[in-house]
This record gives C-alpha cells, sequence and structure tokens, in this order.
C-alpha cells in the first residue's frame, strides 16, 4: 500500500473508508426520508457553525449593550442566557433563529415537520452544553437534535 494513500484513507474519516471497503451508506439524511440537495436536504456543517456564529454574535450585542454596559466575564455569562431564550423562543414558535434564517437552515421534527416549544428547549439546552453538539452521527444530525428528535435542514 502507498502510504500517501494509508494518510488519505485516516485523514478522509471512517466514512471513506467504509466506502472503499465497498460499504454504501447512501447519503446524508436518506435514512430520514430527506433529499439529497436542495431545499428539505440536511444543513451542511459549515452553514450550521455559521448561523450559529451569527447567533452568538447578536446574543453578545445584546448583552455588551443592554446589560452589562462593557465587556467581562458578566457579558458572556448573559449572552449564554439570551441565546437559551432566543433559541427556545424562536425554534419553538418559528423553527428557526435569526442565523438560521439568514442562512437558509430551520429545525424540524423528524416525525412531524413542526418542532414543538420542548423539544426546542431540550435541544437549545444541550446545545448551550457544546459536547452534544459536537457528537454527530453519520446523517450529520448532531446528539442534541437526535436527542430532541429534531434535524436541521436547507430552506
Amino acid at each position: 500500500m502507498d502510504n500517501r494513500q494509508a494518510v488519505g484513507s485516516w485523514l478522509s474519516g471512517p466514512r471513506a473508508a467504509i466506502e472503499d471497503a465497498g460499504g454504501d451508506l447512501g447519503y446524508r439524511g436518506e435514512r430520514l426520508g430527506l433529499p439529497e440537495e436542495g431545499p428539505g436536504s440536511i444543513a451542511r456543517p459549515g452553514r450550521r457553525l455559521g448561523a450559529v456564529a451569527v447567533d452568538w454574535c447578536l446574543c453578545m450585542m445584546i448583552a455588551y449593550g443592554l446589560i452589562t454596559h462593557g465587556y467581562g466575564q458578566a457579558t458572556g455569562n448573559w449572552a449564554l442566557l439570551i441565546f437559551f431564550v432566543l433559541g427556545v423562543l424562536t425554534v419553538g414558535t418559528l423553527g428557526c433563529t435569526p442565523g438560521k434564517r439568514l442562512l437558509g437552515l430551520r429545525v424540524v421534527a423528524v416525525r412531524t415537520g413542526r418542532v414543538q416549544p420542548l423539544r426546542a428547549l431540550l435541544r437549545t439546552a444541550l446545545l448551550c452544553l457544546a459536547l452534544p453538539a459536537l457528537i454527530w452521527d453519520r446523517d450529520g444530525r448532531g446528539l442534541h437534535d437526535r436527542l430532541a428528535g429534531t434535524v436541521e435542514v436547507r430552506l
């Protein structure tokens, strides 16, 4: 085996190794009945991270300008609380936060299509912990989405 091929398979991850061995995992979202591309397909990680960054910046500006009147440790703590409230209210009612809307994303329940407020509460609480959002399945859903029964799709 060429060393470049071994390094390439390691860098490509387990999905590429399974596919090279002849396994067919299908496309992301196929098991959920979602299309491969276009509206309704699984949101890509770059857009998801961008949406979280936009929402976090918005929450930091609100905390900085309206609550703490300056930057300090309290600003980050208030921003996290605002992020939580923003996520619960907007995902639970509209299905998307301002950052998700700006980047063309929406959160939907896997079975019903509409996110109930309790699902939004659970999803946002797990997202605020950060670790569940860093653990993904083969469909690209974070642990917070799996536990809440939701999926983030493109508009």
